[in-house]
């Protein structure tokens, strides 16, 4: 350790430090608009000018390595007139438009122009005009007057989205950031950018001039998307959600979001939203108050069942429901009688399932991502599926760690990908059975099943041989696979020979949770595949459309009676009951991310018109038909029952997660290939939200399904 004295405060840094570090660790703040913590060091702003002892001039705290025994002063005259100048310098040009700026209220140069801005300026030239980019439909460009070229969205797209979109072009008051030659931004985590711009020249286009930010109200609550469970900040101005950001949580999704999640909210007031219950009555659709919409479900329940039998009455439910939810869902229909319930809504293989109550889960803790020396990725698209993974293993693979792929096509990850075996997805378990092989042969152990190995097999094999820290991930293909069980299988196999970690990535916000609180079939229950291949008299729709199916929803026209409950109007083709259930801002609920870890959220505005949280629809659903255990008057009472002695923020116990596979290993051809939901295509929400399907990967997901049709 390196020992400085800062302010007359003595500190240790380890070696290589920044005095910026230093001034962090000893709590001092230093202006600054170029460095953040997550990015490399530019010294661009000059901002943090400080005077260290025996130096002929101020020096930039950012670039400033420590020394033995440097004094360092941060506030002393020289340093303040120096930063006081710096300041100067950066308003010359700056526009004066605080009072229409989107930026005004939370913007670092409007925050340190208060104390090291002069009152007026020296300056009288005209200040100089730089022209609005248009570059996408997430991303305004419209007032790059404001720009202080601190290149911080520069570097985030160079090193933590992995593609350079931004770039500073000319020199002097010339300089500009753009795109090359006017292409758009296109990054899944472009919205990043927004939030560490240190002024007001990148701002949100969908949010723009929509309120002021001293108007919003700042509430906590956790991603419904994919099973990072980013941590958010949802912004709220007269009971609408205005805006979301992220909240810094080190351990789940450190301080970036997803574009999914931060854009997303756009569905949550858009004209689709189901707001009464309806009934269909002779073709036609009808309003109705929740008494009649509800007795009108439980008779339909309760006389199909003295009808045909519990057996023909099922439910399917999203993954992107609430631990509550799904745990309410699975009460209700195995208290009519029957097993018919599933949340694996696009899988293939209904028996790869971990024992009851366990999950198939990570398999390490998502922190560790990011540090990684040896990754194997097996099926899907990490860079889409998850966003956030992909970039921790981003920055692990920057620091020297090596990835390998075993996907269809050449992965265009913006990582680099040190070996890549390519295969048509219905022969993945035959090219994987020959990484197998090959690390079968180095171990000096018998291989699961014989396969031919090539040189992609034996170079895959031996980088698993390397490092300490290593895992082999099994992506949303390899889960939905049709043999999802032999692919686990052979990556067990591979990661037990090799020391590395096995685990799935999860598709869903609440996949592991789904499976913890057994929202699927129990013995002699129909899974999704045959509910929706029709056979059901009654049929209930928890969050489903027919977009989260892998064959749609034509399997249950010819049922009796189906209910969907939903934030939307949707299923209308189907349904013969519309049941308005809250959005995740709308109801308190919880959670189980891909790592295990529970995390609990309050609703952040009222329901909207007539629309109920989903479990208390589900509790007077379960009252009605007179069923016990529907007595909860909170949905924390529902979660203490469903996963007693879990709190929230912290990972359930370790052993209700188990990735283990007895499957017997089938080389056989699948005979289709997995159903993959595309990015912006995941789920309800961003299906709706207008930003998203205007952005290059939604037209491309469209324009693929055109083709594929």
């Amino acid at each position: 350790m390196v020992e400085i004295e800062l302010d007359g405060q003595k500190v240790e840094v380890p070696p290589g430090s920044m005095v910026m570090h230093a001034a962090e660790k000893a709590g001092t703040y230093i202006p600054h608009f170029c460095y953040h913590k997550k990015l490399s060091i530019a010294a661009n702003c000059r901002m943090c000018l400080v005077e260290v002892e025996k130096a002929p001039k101020p020096m930039p705290a950012c670039a400033t390595p420590v020394t033995q025994g440097m004094i360092v002063r941060t506030q002393s005259d020289k340093a303040v007139k120096a930063q006081k100048s710096v300041m100067e310098f950066l308003l010359i040009n700056h526009p004066l438009d605080c009072p229409i700026c989107d930026q005004g209220g939370e913007c670092q140069l409007q925050d340190l122009a208060v104390g090291y801005g002069g009152s007026g300026s020296r300056y009288e030239e005209e200040k100089r005009v730089v022209f609005h980019k248009n570059v996408g439909p997430l991303i305004s460009m419209e007032e790059m007057s404001r720009c202080i070229h601190c290149t911080r969205c520069v570097r985030f797209g160079q090193e933590i989205a992995g593609v350079m979109e931004l770039g500073m072009s000319h020199r002097g008051e010339h300089a500009e950031i753009e795109t090359f030659v006017g292409q758009s931004v296109d990054s899944e985590l472009s919205g990043n950018m927004i939030d560490i711009c240190p002024v007001g020249a990148l701002t949100s286009k969908p949010f723009r001039y929509s309120a002021r930010t001293w108007e919003l109200s700042r509430r906590k609550s956790v991603s419904p998307h994919d099973s990072t469970g980013a941590n958010l900040v949802v912004q709220v101005k007269n009971h609408q959600v205005m805006r979301v950001v992220p909240l810094e949580n080190e351990a789940v999704n450190e301080c970036w979001i997803a574009d999914r999640d931060r854009f997303s909210y756009e569905a949550l007031n858009g004209p689709d939203r189901l707001t009464q219950p309806m009934l269909k009555q002779g073709g036609e659709w009808q309003t109705v108050d929740w008494q009649t919409a509800l007795e009108y479900v439980a008779n339909g329940l309760q006389q199909v069942k003295a009808e045909h039998g519990a057996a023909a009455i099922g439910l399917l439910a999203s993954p992107h429901s609430t631990v509550e939810e799904l745990a309410l869902a699975g009460a209700l229909v195995r208290g009519l009688g029957s097993e018919n319930i599933d949340h694996r809504l696009r899988a293939a293989d209904s028996g790869n399932a971990a024992p009851s109550a366990q999950a198939r889960w990570l398999g390490r803790p998502i922190a560790e991502l990011s540090t990684l020396q040896r990754a194997f990725v097996i099926g899907g698209n990490l860079r889409k599926d998850h966003p956030l993974f992909a970039q921790r293993i981003r920055q692990a693979v920057r620091k020297g760690a090596q990835l390998s792929v075993l996907l269809e096509q050449s992965p265009a990850w913006a990582m680099t990908v040190r070996h890549a075996l390519l295969a048509d997805s219905r022969q993945w378990v035959a090219a994987l059975a020959g990484v197998a092989a090959a690390v079968a042969a180095d171990a000096g152990v018998n291989a699961p099943v014989a396969a031919e190995i090539n040189d992609t097999h034996r170079a895959i094999a031996a980088s698993l041989k390397g490092g300490e820290h290593k895992a082999v991930l099994l992506g949303n293909a390899a889960a939905h696979h049709e043999k999802a069980g032999s692919l686990l299988a052979l990556a067990s196999f591979i990661a037990q020979h090799t020391g590395a970690s096995v685990g799935y990535l999860t598709e869903a916000a609440n996949t592991v949770g789904a499976q913890l609180v057994n929202a699927q079939p129990g013995q002699g229950g129909l899974n999704a595949a045959r509910m929706l291949g029709g056979g059901l008299k009654a049929a209930v729709l928890l969050n489903v459309e027919a977009a989260d199916t892998a064959a749609g929803l034509a399997g249950l026209k010819d049922a009796g009676m189906v209910v969907t409950l939903s934030p939307f109007k949707t299923n209308l083709d189907v349904s013969d009951v519309l049941l308005p259930i809250a959005p995740f801002s709308e109801t308190s609920g919880s959670f189980v991310n891909a790592e295990g870890r529970l995390q609990s959220f309050h609703a952040v505005v009222r329901p909207l018109g007539d629309t109920r949280p989903g479990w208390k629809v589900l509790r007077v659903l379960g009252n009605l038909l007179g069923l016990a255990g529907f007595d909860a008057d909170s949905s924390q009472a529902v979660l203490s029952k469903a996963l007693p002695g879990v709190p929230s923020g912290e990972c359930v116990a370790a052993d209700r997660l188990n990735n283990m596979s007895n499957a017997t290993i089938d080389l056989q051809p699948a005979s289709a290939a997995p159903c993959v939901a595309s990015i912006y295509q995941l789920d309800a929400l961003v299906r709706r939200a207008g930003s998203l399907q205007l952005t290059a990967d939604a037209r491309k997901a469209r324009a693929d399904e055109g083709v594929a049709a």
